[in-house]
């Protein structure tokens, strides 16, 4: 009879096989309402499990992230429950769990619409009002093909016909409605507490282009309504945040479907492109980076050496001349080892820093294009490192610390760190990964920075460190990366003369702090709200007269603070002063100078700064210097970061 270790070491036995949700009970009442699932040895299984050996069990609850798992997977199954009890004709398909929330696919003879939405939403709460026992059944593959057939439902039916025939088929029933999955689910219906259903979406059968559309409807279930609020919150403020809103209203850029996946940068878009990019190419230079270019098409042969052209086809722009097959680098890796493998490099040389704001091209699926965050055409702030293997901790901890100071003077503080170990397709000896992983454990432990280990998730050719950053809104978004690469040097021939003469292959670091420019700059504009700082607004004041009597004042105040390097535009229309100030409130411009007929006897401007601050009638020198110390405080914070790298710098030329 089994013997149940629980996770506080204790033991329960029992003198008769068991379900956890007799073991529940066992605890307490309380535990026993709480329960939604179990795990039994690590497996999460439906409290209707029996126990019939001795095993370790925890009980899932709603306090659990597999809890709250449960409770989107089974109120995907309640959607797909109250769709067939309102729509009896439509068959069901599939019905994940997602970030959030869930969602299912449907095949029905005419397009669902957001007032069918509020019905099912409707009647899923009255399902799950009504507590209906959510139960397993199995049945043999065939005699469950058979039964969906009869059912109508020739999707299931497809499902369950590619399963091996060997493997029993799990099926839950809830009601009259019975549908395969592998569960577990909750007991019934009544845990479902906390749901709504979010939007309609088209979706092809199997993600397949040539199959049937299929009518996609998401939703989000929690345990507690007040995390649903949250998360409703942080949707609508995601949309007010929305970049390619903000980059129409603010006049950053464009796209359109004659060249999707790239970006039509405006003017404005493309003075905060500057801007970040000749920051970071500060930051670079006074690192010890060389700044190289590399071509945006090369031969396919080179693409072959590299593995691309086997591994990565299907996502690069392919083209053709004079017979010869040639691609757009899709990255920029195989075109610095041609920078490093042009003349003889000795140990001297190590560690060499090759960087370069470096156009790429991928051709990503049409339907995963989203904005700036997800493009064809793209420009990454890379750079690779060629060392020897001593070398690479060093070289690790110096890269920590240029990110961390670029992160802080774009304001995102908080840093979520994963070290992704060996995948199960590798390449190296487990002696060398032990040392690559160790060796950038080493330099995140060095800098007393959490992380967490992301196993199996690296790239074939060695470990790598992914950084993302938390925004205003608590979203999480990956940016920065290092990758360590012992296969593409020795691939394209790259070697350097050691100190006792030989030849040996470095090894190779990717990195990039920013990633895509785009999506950083995507990211920028969501996390201001599209009011971006000073230093990187495109527009930085505007001069605004009141009547055209101070036209000349206005124009003479805009050339002063030209020249004192702050980007300032005048606004002399024949409108109301009101309505000037709105419209550049609402285009985030940081200042409004405003002139009258006083002002001008004066030598003053009024001066009024974002976020409605009225700072009064102040002098034109000393609102050049207000201006000029919030830019110049970051341009001081770029001084130290740089005196900081450069000293970093000075080191490894030492060495």
């Amino acid at each position: 009879m089994p013997d149940i270790r629980l996770p506080d070491g204790s033991v329960r036995h029992f003198d008769a096989p068991v379900t956890i949700a007799q073991v529940a009970q066992s605890i307490g009442a309380g535990l026993a309402r709480a329960a939604l699932a179990g795990k039994v040895d690590g497996r999460l299984v439906d409290t209707s499990y029996l126990i019939e050996r001795d095993v370790a069990l925890a009980i899932v609850t709603d306090r659990d992230t597999e809890g709250v798992d449960v409770i989107r997977h089974s109120t995907a199954h309640l959607l797909a429950y109250a769709v067939k009890e309102l729509f009896p004709d439509a068959q069901v398909t599939i019905g994940p769990v997602i970030d959030n929330g869930f969602y299912y696919d449907f095949s029905y003879k005419r397009p669902f619409t957001p007032d069918d939405l509020v019905a099912i939403e409707k009647r899923m709460a009255e399902l799950a009002r009504r507590d209906v026992p959510v139960t397993r059944e199995e049945m043999p593959r065939d005699d469950a093909v058979a039964f969906f057939r009869g059912l109508g439902e020739h999707y299931k039916a497809e499902i369950i016909a590619s399963i091996p025939s060997n493997e029993p088929i799990s099926l839950y029933r809830e009601g009259d409605f019975v549908d395969l999955c592998r569960g577990p689910h909750v007991p019934s219906t009544g845990k479902l507490k906390v749901f709504k259903l979010m939007k309609l979406a088209g979706a092809y059968w199997r993600g397949d282009s040539k199959n049937e559309m299929l009518q996609r409807i998401y939703g989000t279930a929690w345990a507690k309504k007040e995390d649903q609020d949250a998360w409703l919150h942080q949707l609508e403020e995601a949309e007010k945040r929305d970049h390619r809103r903000l980059g129409r209203q603010l006049d950053l850029f464009h796209m359109q479907d004659e060249a999707p996946g790239m970006v039509f940068w405006h003017a404005k878009g493309w003075t905060i492109w500057q801007e970040i990019e000749q920051y970071m190419r500060r930051l670079l230079d006074a690192g010890g980076y060389s700044e190289v270019k590399t071509p945006m098409v090369m031969d396919r042969v080179l693409w072959e050496k590299s593995g691309h052209w086997e591994n990565y086809r299907e996502h690069m722009f392919t083209t053709e001349s004079e017979n010869r097959d040639y691609a757009v680098k899709p990255m920029n890796c195989p075109g610095h080892v041609q920078i490093f493998n042009n003349g003889l490099r000795s140990y001297r040389e190590l560690p060499l820093r090759l960087a370069e704001f470096g156009s790429c091209h991928r051709n990503e699926p049409s339907g995963a294009l989203h904005g700036l965050m997800r493009v064809r055409g793209f420009v990454q702030d890379d750079a690779h490192i060629f060392c020897t293997e001593d070398q690479v901790q060093g070289e690790a901890g110096r890269f920590i610390d240029l990110l961390q100071k670029v992160y802080a003077d774009f304001g995102f503080t908080d840093i979520l760190i994963k070290l992704s170990t060996r995948p199960a397709k590798r390449i190296g000896s487990d002696e060398a990964w032990d040392r690559a992983e160790a060796a950038l454990a080493a330099s995140l432990d060095a800098k007393g920075l959490p992380w967490e280990a992301n196993p199996g998730e690296g790239a074939f050719y060695g470990p790598k460190i992914e950084f993302s950053l938390k925004d205003s809104i608590g979203r999480v978004w990956q940016c920065g990366t290092l990758q360590l690469d012992f296969a593409l040097p020795g691939r394209l021939g790259a070697e350097y003369v050691a100190e006792d003469n030989t030849r040996k292959v470095p090894v190779m670091l990717h990195r990039a702090v920013l990633g895509s420019l785009e999506r950083f700059i995507g990211i920028l504009i969501e996390n201001h709200a599209g009011a971006m700082p000073l230093w990187l607004s495109p527009v930085q004041a505007v001069v605004m007269n009141i009547s055209e009597h101070q036209g000349e004042y206005a124009t003479e105040l805009v050339g002063r603070l030209r020249a004192a390097g702050i980007r300032c535009e005048s606004d002399l229309r024949n409108e109301k002063i009101t309505y000037k100030i709105r419209e550049h409130s609402v285009a985030k411009v940081p200042y409004l100078l405003i002139v009258g007929e006083k002002e001008m006897a004066s030598g003053n401007v009024a001066v009024r700064a974002r976020g409605n601050r009225d700072l009064g009638a102040i002098g034109v020198d000393e609102v050049i210097s207000l201006l000029r110390a919030e830019i110049d405080a970051k341009v001081e914070i770029k001084a130290t970061n740089e005196s900081a790298v450069s000293a970093q710098g000075a080191e490894a030329v030492g060495r």
